[in-house]
């Protein structure tokens, strides 16, 4: 390890740190106090309703500098369903301590709940929006065989999204959480072959964040072409979202030319990460 830890973090992931037993939590805190120095802080996540001031005093003097909250939802009816033993004014009451002990604050919801519609999952996120949060991750709900909620699946209680749904959705949340500049960390969960052996139904796709994204610049090149009603085109976009632009084995463009579209593409780094230029090639030329 070099100088590049000094941008990288400690991270306790996988649990709810906080709601640990405290010794073992102290223990696993000063365990990392010899390699702080080489690194940015200590980076932790865990559930709304474990936090306070004295656990935040006892977090701050060990080195973590930030926290994350599995929120899921601020939908307190999909709450309750989902058996999360937190409310929305949990989250709302956890993140303002969070940000009054000078902390990054992380949020990370789950679109499609128990319970939950494409509608409750937008008014989620505009939610946290409002809380202000320095990141974001998005997990689709994934149905694990042996859980409840595989239990509900199998009798025909809950329908999950499907998975173009998921991707249609998700896409949006990415747009709404750009435009409020607040960065999406993650979408969907990490590729593991128990993962892909164990889960229900159709909606998990390992490349899931490429997926949206590329559904983004469809969404936004089919609205602008149609607009300029025009069939030769010329694309701009910023260099390191050229292949978000073109989509999977370049599905995006040949789906355009299979529309009847004639398209030229270049780069421009002035432009914003989901933005798309389209103009008319023929008055270029």
């Amino acid at each position: 390890m070099g100088e590049w830890t000094k941008q990288t973090e400690i991270a306790f992931f996988g649990g709810s740190f906080t709601a640990i037993d405290r010794a073992y939590m102290c223990a696993l805190l000063g365990a990392a106090q010899p390699y702080l120095p080489r690194f940015y802080g200590i980076r932790i996540s865990t559930r709304p309703d474990a936090i306070d001031e004295e656990v935040l005093a006892l977090l701050r003097n060990s080195g973590v500098t930030a926290i994350e909250l599995g929120a899921q939802s601020m939908d307190n009816s999909v709450l309750e369903l989902n058996k999360r033993g937190h409310t929305a004014e949990d989250v709302r009451n956890a993140s303002a301590l969070i940000r009054r002990f000078g902390f990054s604050l992380g949020l990370q919801m789950m679109t499609g709940l128990y319970g939950a519609t494409a509608q409750t999952d937008r008014e989620t996120a505009k939610k946290i929006i409002a809380l202000q949060p320095d990141t974001v991750r998005i997990y689709p709900t994934v149905i694990l065989r042996g859980t409840e909620l595989a239990s509900l699946y199998a009798d025909g209680s809950f329908c999950p999204y499907t998975l173009e749904d998921s991707v249609a959705l998700c896409a949006d949340l990415i747009l709404l959480f750009a435009k409020a500049d607040i960065p999406v960390i993650r979408l969907g969960l990490h590729y593991s072959d128990s993962l892909v052996q164990n889960s229900l139904g159709n909606n998990y796709h390992p490349a899931f964040k490429e997926l949206c994204e590329n559904k983004i610049f469809d969404g936004l090149f089919l609205e602008q072409a149609e607009a300029l009603g025009q069939r030769r085109l010329q694309l701009t976009v910023h260099p390191k979202s050229l292949s978000k632009l073109l989509g999977q084995r370049k599905r995006n463009l040949l789906h355009w030319q299979e529309m009847g579209y004639e398209i030229t593409v270049r780069t421009d780094e002035r432009l914003e990460k989901y933005e798309l230029g389209v103009c008319n090639a023929t008055e270029i030329s």
